[in-house]
Order: structure tokens, then C-alpha cells, then sequence
């Protein structure tokens, strides 16, 4: 799904934006000639849009001189690798999972992509080439009727090195499983909880990722317009969402309209500062340009999109967390997260859940657990942050149903109150 080659030509008149995208360029056929005749054409696709019924207007786009590029580096090239021994790999890895008792079913899956962009305009010339990997290890176990699933996931801007990082999870994911075996239904109700750095990331993707989209506050469809400069979670809570300064799966130079790319702070010790923009929606709401404009292919539109999310760690260790819980969970393997923009609900899904009870782990373990909640009362519930800090990023980001892009979210141990079932 994410391979993709083509090009976009973007244009503005009299403040109305035009784009024209096709996927091959043949510029070593043409000649002199036939460069200029396919650049009239262009032109004259891109004109012919700019007196469309009911097209927006905008101040004018930015064109700030700058030339700069980017070249990533990995450690083992997968495109160099012999496939057959990549198999192998993989193959292993399934094969020493399974034991045909408990584990009675395993999955190994690794992707790569090679990135490189080109963006020129009349005062800008970019360019960036990195490639990203993404890994997984799944599991199955079963006993008697009960069966139950769980993963490891590494990704990164990384080559075939990621594997050794699943390789030495082995043990780990198997008695993980093990103890799912056992798990039992959560009784519902609002608890403590501790999410690790993956949960606690996607908390933030989902709470004030998507809420701080600014198209959708230009399409009135995000409740956090109402509420910038306004609390909206406890003092522990800082987040940011930027493509600049962490080097994970949502990193790069530029953005998919050349804006370079930058680091947002969304809250501030519990108040909502800002969003991340496209730059049409920046431009029309008199906003910075965040350089968070992201398609999910040469042929769809550019929308404010996320990077890398995070909350900021904070000062308590791990340790100290779980001693303070009373009663509560901790929560990991996020199986799957999503939120309303408009009214604030969010909802969670993670594969373990760990009981605490006065401060210890009392060995009782559930599965599924379904965290739901008001993103203001959890976020002004957090009263516990951890120093620790780390990025994941194996999945992708929908904007609603489609528009995927490659993202990490991320960030501490967080501790808060949910409802949970």
C-alpha cells in the first residue's frame, strides 16, 4: 500500500490554489519541443481549474529561499539482501515461537520502504531519500477452548537490523501468551491505569492528534478551536507532534508541499496552544504553517496530518507509578484506538491488561480491555509521568476511513483515570 511514484504540479492565481497531478513524466523522449508542449499542457489543466464554481481564495502561499536535502542511512540494506535468506529469517522466527502445545499458530511479516521526494518551486529546491522498516511477530495461543493473540513490533528508519530486536523478544511474547490463556473479563468500571509508551502515544495521536488537525477546525469539525489557550489537561501533560527533532517512522526534511518540517508544542503543562496545519488551512486561518501537509499518494490531496506525536516524559520512574495505584491496571499491546474530533469522546483497545492492587501486581491478567472516556478528564486526571521515553511506529494513520499516512506516536509511562470494560 505504499508504494507510489508520480507527480504534483501546484499553481496559485488571483489567490486560488490549483493542482494537477500524473503519475510518469517521460522528459528523456520528448526533446526540447516536447518538454514545452507537455508544460503548456500542464499549464493549461492547472488554468482551467482556477475558474471552478465556488473556489476558495487564499493569501499567498510562501516561497522562503532555501536549497537543502536530506539522505538517510540504515545499517542492512533489504533491497542488497538476498530475499531467500530474508525468508529465512522470518521463517525462523515463526517456526521458534510455535510449539505446537501452546503456541499453535504464528505470523512473521517485514516491510521496507525507499522514500525520496523531490520539491521545486521558483525559490526552493529540496530533496530527501530514507527508507523505513516496519516488523512484526504475531502469536496464537491455545488451551482447551480459549484461544488468544499477541504481537511484538519494531519499526523505524531502519533496515533488516530491526529483526534482531524481534528476535530477542521471543521468550517474552511467549509468556505473554501463556498468561493470556488465563485472562479474564474486566469487570467494568473507572480505574486507575497505567498505559505504557506505545497506549499512552496513542492516547495522544488520538486526544489532541487528530482534534488539533487544523482543516477540520476550518471545516468547524474539531472541538479543541473552542478550546486553544484554555485548560484542557493536569500541568504533568505536555505534547508535541513533529517531524523535526525525533528521527522515527513520521520523520523528514519536508512536508508533502516543501514546508520544512518542524516541532509543534500542542499543550503546555495542560493548556492547548495550537494545531498542526496543511498550509491552505494555515494560510486561511492566519496560522503558522506547521509543515504537517501529508498525502497519502501523488493522487490524493495534501491534509493537515501527523508526524510524530508524544507527550513530554515527566519526573516519576516506573516503579513509583505502580506503587502509588490502588486499585487499577497496566496497559499494554494497543490493539486499536480511535476519537470523535467533534465531541471528544476517545476509545482504546489493548490486548493485556496487568491488575495492581495497593501498589503490586496481583498475577491476574485481562484481556481484551476497551478504555473509553472525555479526553478533557482523562488528560486532567494524568497525575503521573515517567522519565522513560520511546517512539513506535508499525502501524499507519487514517484520516477517518482513508488517506493513510506513516506515523509514531509515543512518549512515557502515563498514569490516569478511564472507564474500562
Amino acid at each position: 500500500m505504499w508504494v507510489q511514484r508520480g507527480f504534483v504540479f501546484r499553481a496559485q492565481k488571483e489567490g486560488a490554489v490549483a493542482e494537477y497531478a500524473l503519475p510518469h513524466l517521460e522528459l528523456q523522449d520528448l526533446g526540447q519541443a516536447g518538454i514545452s508542449a507537455l508544460a503548456d499542457q500542464i499549464s493549461g489543466n492547472l488554468d482551467a481549474l482556477f475558474y471552478q464554481p465556488g473556489v476558495m481564495r487564499y493569501p499567498p502561499i510562501p516561497d522562503e529561499e532555501l536549497k537543502a536535502e536530506f539522505h538517510g542511512s540504515i545499517d542492512e540494506d533489504p533491497f542488497a539482501a538476498d530475499p531467500e535468506t530474508l525468508l529465512s529469517r522470518l521463517s525462523s522466527l515463526r517456526e521458534k515461537l510455535t510449539d505446537g502445545k501452546l503456541v499453535v499458530m504464528a505470523h512473521s511479516r517485514y516491510e521496507c520502504v525507499d522514500v525520496s521526494r523531490i520539491f521545486i518551486s521558483p525559490r526552493r529546491e529540496l530533496f530527501q531519500s530514507f527508507a523505513w522498516s516496519q516488523a512484526y511477530l504475531f502469536g496464537v495461543a491455545r488451551s482447551g477452548q480459549t484461544s488468544k493473540m499477541s504481537y511484538r513490533a519494531v519499526s523505524g528508519r531502519k533496515g533488516l537490523e530491526i529483526l534482531s530486536t524481534l528476535e530477542s523478544s521471543l521468550d517474552s511474547l511467549r509468556e505473554e501468551l501463556a498468561s493470556l490463556t488465563k485472562a479474564i473479563k474486566i469487570e467494568p468500571g473507572e480505574y486507575e491505569v497505567i498505559f505504557d509508551p506505545d497506549v499512552a502515544g496513542t492516547l495522544a495521536h488520538e486526544a489532541f492528534g487528530h482534534g488539533v488537525e487544523t482543516d477540520m477546525f476550518l471545516k468547524g469539525r474539531a472541538k479543541a478551536s473552542e478550546y486553544l489557550g484554555k485548560r484542557v489537561g493536569s500541568d504533568l501533560v505536555t505534547m508535541y507532534d513533529g517531524a523535526a527533532e525525533v528521527d522515527h517512522s513520521g520523520s523528514f526534511l519536508f512536508d508533502d508541499e516543501g514546508r520544512s518540517s518542524t516541532r509543534t508544542k500542542i499543550i503546555d503543562k495542560g493548556i492547548l496552544l495550537g494545531g498542526i496545519s496543511d498550509s491552505l488551512s494555515a494560510l486561511a486561518l492566519g496560522i503558522p504553517l506547521t509543515g504537517n501537509g501529508r498525502r497519502q499518494a501523488f493522487s490524493h490531496k495534501a491534509y493537515a496530518r501527523m508526524t510524530n506525536t508524544y507527550f513530554a516524559p515527566g519526573a516519576s520512574s516506573l516503579e513509583e507509578m505502580i506503587g502509588s495505584v490502588k486499585n487499577g491496571w497496566f496497559l499494554s499491546r494497543l490493539n486499536a484506538g480511535m476519537e470523535d474530533p467533534r465531541n471528544w469522546g476517545i476509545q482504546l483497545i489493548c490486548m493485556v491488561g496487568r491488575e495492581i492492587v495497593d501498589g503490586k501486581f496481583t498475577g491476574r491478567v485481562a484481556s481484551p480491555v476497551i478504555c473509553s472516556g472525555y479526553v478533557p478528564d482523562v488528560l486532567k486526571a494524568i497525575d503521573m509521568v515517567s522519565s522513560d521515553f520511546a517512539l513506535a511506529g508499525s502501524g499507519a494513520c487514517g484520516k477517518g476511513h482513508k488517506e493513510y499516512v506513516k506515523v509514531s506516536s509515543g512518549g512515557p509511562y502515563v498514569k490516569t483515570r478511564m472507564r474500562l470494560g
